[in-house]
């Protein structure tokens, strides 16, 4: 077991992905307290682990304590992600988690790609 220690608080979280996506667990999110995490990986590694991540993420939310207002921010489409939502929308709002769907596209030269604005 690791040692007690405070926790990190960021604007800004990217949670990681592939192979280390493995390693975000509850204690991650209890640790590392952001304001935003930014969900990315549309790979069948991450589809596997997805929802163990989603709900570690509501767990080590439940243990922060305070009234903190977190965003959610997924850079894929995933049905995992759409049952979990809907399946959790109730608990999101308890502790004050917001998914932030996108339906904005960015056109850069060739290519265009979903996009989200995020402000602080």
């Amino acid at each position: 077991a690791a040692p007690q220690a405070p926790p990190v608080y960021v604007d800004l979280a990217y949670v990681p992905g592939s192979c280390s996506a493995r390693t975000v667990d509850e204690e991650f999110f209890r640790r590392v307290r952001s304001l935003c995490y930014v969900v990315s990986g549309d790979d069948h590694l991450k589809e596997g682990v997805l929802r163990s991540l989603l709900d570690a993420l509501l767990a080590g939310k439940h243990q922060w304590g305070t009234d903190i207002q977190v965003t959610l921010i997924p850079t894929f489409d995933s049905l995992v992600m759409h049952e979990w939502y809907q399946e959790t929308h109730e608990r999101q709002q308890e502790l004050g988690i917001t998914v932030l769907g996108s339906n904005s596209t960015v056109a850069m030269q060739d290519e265009t790609f979903p996009a989200c604005k995020v402000e602080f």
